[in-house]
């Protein structure tokens, strides 16, 4: 007999799930890639202890993304036209 997916049971995420996320997110899914529980999670935001910054607009907890990533030891690839520093040379401001 094979157990049931509970719809309350922690499932981490994928490298690729997590590099796909959006700038910021819930707290609910940056629990699932901590793969901590919903309870643990709203408790460390809510005592400013979680493992990353965690910004509170109105009654929503959200966590950059960014700082998740880099937590967990991933970092999102570059594509040809990001460029670190001001990119001036783009734009024809180069001195």
């Amino acid at each position: 007999m094979m157990a049931s997916n509970s719809s309350r049971e922690v499932r981490g995420l994928t490298s690729d799930d997590l590099l796909a996320l959006p700038a910021a997110i819930d707290l609910d899914t940056a629990n699932r890639a901590l793969m901590i529980g919903r309870s643990t999670g709203y408790g460390l935001a809510k005592q400013g202890k979680y493992p990353v910054r965690v910004l509170k607009l109105g009654n929503a907890y959200r966590v950059v993304t960014a700082d998740l990533l880099k937590l967990l030891g991933l970092e999102r690839p570059q594509s040809d036209g990001d460029q670190v520093g001001g990119g001036s040379e783009r734009h024809g401001l180069a001195a």
